[in-house]
C-alpha cells in the first residue's frame, strides 16, 4: 500500500521556528535570516505554504512586496506583475519525494487564480545549482538574465514562467 502524500498547508506563526531552522540549514543556496527578518518576510509573502510537518515549504512575493532582495528587484525592475519564488526549501531526509514539483503546481494553480501570468525565480551560477537547473527547466521555466550580486560573492542566472489564466 502506498502512503498518501503529505499535505500541502498554509503556513502559520506555529511554524516560524521550524522554518527558520529549515531554511538556515539551507543557508548556502538560500541566505540566512533571523527571526525577525523571517517573521518580517513572511507578513509580506504572496504565498507560503508547507508540507506535512514541515518536511518543505516555500515562499513567495508579488511585485507590490516590500522586500530589498537583490534578485526581487531585477524582476520589478523589468516585469509589471509577477511572482517570484523567494526560496523553496526540502528537508534532506524528505528529498526525492516530488515534494518541490507538488508546491510549484500548487503555486502555478494559485497564481493563475489570482490573475497573475508570470513566475519567476534564480538559480544560483556560483556557486553552480545545475540539479536546479534541470529542475526549472522541467517545469517550463526559461532563463532571462543574470547577474552577479553581494559584492561578486555570488552569480544568479533568472528565470521566467508564463501562466495560463
Amino acid at each position: 500500500m502506498i502512503a498518501a502524500p503529505s499535505p500541502i498547508s498554509r503556513v502559520s506563526a506555529e511554524d516560524e521556528p521550524a522554518i527558520l531552522a529549515l531554511n538556515n540549514e539551507h543557508a548556502a543556496e538560500l541566505s540566512w535570516l533571523e527571526r525577525e527578518r523571517l517573521s518580517f518576510l513572511l507578513r509580506e509573502a504572496f504565498y507560503v505554504r508547507r508540507i506535512g510537518a514541515l518536511e518543505a515549504f516555500i515562499m513567495t512575493f508579488d511585485q507590490d512586496a516590500h522586500y530589498d532582495s537583490p534578485n526581487f528587484l531585477w524582476f520589478r525592475e523589468r516585469y509589471q506583475r509577477f511572482v517570484y519564488v523567494d526560496r523553496v526549501v526540502v528537508a534532506n531526509a524528505a528529498r526525492g519525494r516530488g515534494h518541490a514539483r507538488r508546491l510549484y503546481e500548487d503555486l502555478f494553480d494559485h497564481v493563475s487564480r489570482a490573475g497573475h501570468t508570470i513566475v519567476t525565480c534564480e538559480v544560483n551560477v556560483d556557486p553552480p545549482n545545475p540539479a536546479s537547473d534541470a529542475f526549472h527547466a522541467a517545469l517550463g521555466f526559461a532563463e532571462v538574465g543574470d547577474a552577479v550580486i553581494h559584492g561578486g560573492k555570488k552569480a544568479v542566472r533568472y528565470y521566467v514562467r508564463q501562466i495560463a489564466v
